[in-house]
């Protein structure tokens, strides 16, 4: 835009009446007011008019587009560009006009327009991100989006988010494929994942911990464990996937009340495993994997302190599938595997990398995936 020229003086009395006006104006008159007022004063107006091209190119009053809507929202974009890049104010008001004209954009079929305003504002946001610290990166999942639609799936895989939650991703990525009895693939995925943890254990991550990635953990968890648990027939299943804190109060309350019974069936069981492991062993590793799990999301849900509470449970985990492997090599490699590695998770989330290394190695191992 250009601001250097005359405008005059009776337009910049008429546009300030308009907006000091008592009355009801419309989104026109707005607009038309700060495009004359902007060439007077843009560091004041230009943020002012461009979201008054906004709102008119979308008439919240009727619920319908106007008709130059397109248009309207690129002058949107042209006039946040022309804002001084030194004002603090031009970032957002520049990333929001992008983010209208780009669904425009998409709505009349030209999308190659639209993912180029996506990624540009993925880059204000991840400038943002890096003066701010914070770990999110905004715009990040649209331009994702955007670079599915047009196929280019490996680079809309470049999450930026933590990579302890990458990591967890990939492990629970893997057991669906074995469930699928797609065996290759899921040992593809866990040497991804192996690469990453080794990376993980010798650089950290490189966002700032926070509780997001040990409720994501936790979501993960959950669903991994749900083919191995038995909820009652006549109680909801916790929601497949969902962090627990999005549970129901019927499914939290039902996790919690079962902890108790649920450690005096192992308690009662574990002497039994003892005389006759032919016969009980099994179950035994199986219900003790029940408990921990359901241990592990009913406190990682309610104390950041959650490791203490469930160390003990993943390490009696580990020596009771070792046990099995023992009694029943057959059975018990892909037990002991599974097994440490939901302790290797564990550990992870607990920030102890290097154990969370050991055990994924130790359960390549058993898996016949070691390197």
């Amino acid at each position: 835009m250009n601001h250097s020229r005359k405008v005059d003086q009776d337009d910049i009395v008429r546009a300030r009446n308009v907006l000091l006006a008592s009355g009801r104006r419309t989104p026109r008159e707005e607009a038309d007011a700060y495009r004359v007022l902007a060439q007077v004063g843009p560091a004041a107006y230009l943020p002012l008019l461009a979201r008054a091209l906004q709102r008119l190119s979308y008439d919240t009053g009727s619920g319908r587009k106007h008709a130059s809507a397109l248009a309207l929202s690129e002058e949107a974009v042209a006039v946040a560009r022309s804002i001084d890049a030194a004002e603090p104010t031009r970032a957002d008001v520049l990333y929001r006009a992008l983010d209208a004209s780009q669904r425009e954009l998409y709505d009349v079929g030209r999308g190659a327009e639209g993912l180029v305003m996506r990624a540009e504002m993925v880059d204000i946001g991840r400038a943002q991100a890096e003066l701010s610290g914070a770990p999110a990166v905004r715009g990040l999942r649209g331009w994702a989006a955007g670079l599915s639609d047009e196929g280019r799936f490996a680079e809309a895989a470049n999450d930026r988010g933590p990579k302890l939650c990458h990591l967890y991703a990939l492990i629970g990525y893997a057991r669906m494929l074995d469930t699928y009895r797609r065996g290759e693939q899921a040992s593809l995925a866990r040497h991804e994942a192996l690469t990453l943890l080794t990376r993980l254990a010798d650089t950290g991550e490189r966002n700032t911990w926070s509780g997001y990635q040990s409720s994501f953990w936790g979501a993960l968890l959950a669903f991994s464990g749900a083919e191995r648990d038995r909820p009652a027939p006549d109680g909801p299943r916790p929601p497949s996937g969902a962090a627990p804190m999005h549970w129901s109060d019927d499914a939290k309350r039902r996790l919690s009340g079962s902890l108790h019974a649920l450690r005096e069936e192992v308690d009662a069981l574990a002497p039994r495993a003892a005389e006759d492991p032919d016969r009980h062993l099994a179950e035994l590793v199986r219900m003790h994997h029940v408990l921990t799990v359901r241990s592990a999301v009913h406190w990682e849900r309610r104390t950041h302190l959650f490791t203490e509470h469930v160390r003990s449970l993943f390490d009696d985990g580990v020596s009771l599938a070792r046990r099995l492997y023992g009694h029943d090599p057959a059975e018990g490699a892909r037990a002991l595997a599974r097994i440490l590695i939901d302790r290797s998770t564990f550990h992870a989330a607990a920030r102890d990398l290097g154990p969370a290394l050991d055990d994924f190695r130790q359960a390549l191992r058993h898996l016949g995936e070691a390197d």
